[in-house]
C-alpha cells in the first residue's frame, strides 16, 4: 500500500527545488492568474481570490525555504541562530 512513499518523496524534494530556483517566476504567475481571474468575475470575488494567491504563495515560500534547510543533517528547520 505504502510501496511509493519514496517517491513522494523525490517529488516533495523536486517541488522544493523548483521552488527556490524559480519562485520568483512562480510567484509573479499566481499573481498575474489572480489578477485575470479577478477581472473575469467583475471583481466579486477578490477577497477570496488574494486570499488564495497569498496561501500559494505562502506554499511556495515554504517550499523555497525547505530546500534551503536541506542541507541539514535531519532535514528539520533549525532556528536562525
Amino acid at each position: 500500500m505504502f510501496d511509493n512513499l519514496g517517491d513522494l518523496g523525490k517529488l516533495k524534494d523536486k517541488a522544493e527545488e523548483i521552488a527556490e530556483e524559480h519562485g520568483d517566476k512562480i510567484s509573479d504567475g499566481l499573481e498575474k492568474a489572480g489578477e485575470l481571474v479577478d477581472e473575469k468575475t467583475g471583481g466579486k470575488h477578490s477577497e477570496q481570490i488574494d486570499g488564495a494567491v497569498d496561501k500559494a504563495q505562502a506554499l511556495l515560500d515554504r517550499l523555497a525555504e525547505n530546500a534551503g534547510n536541506a542541507g541539514n543533517a535531519d532535514g528539520k528547520d533549525r532556528p536562525a541562530e
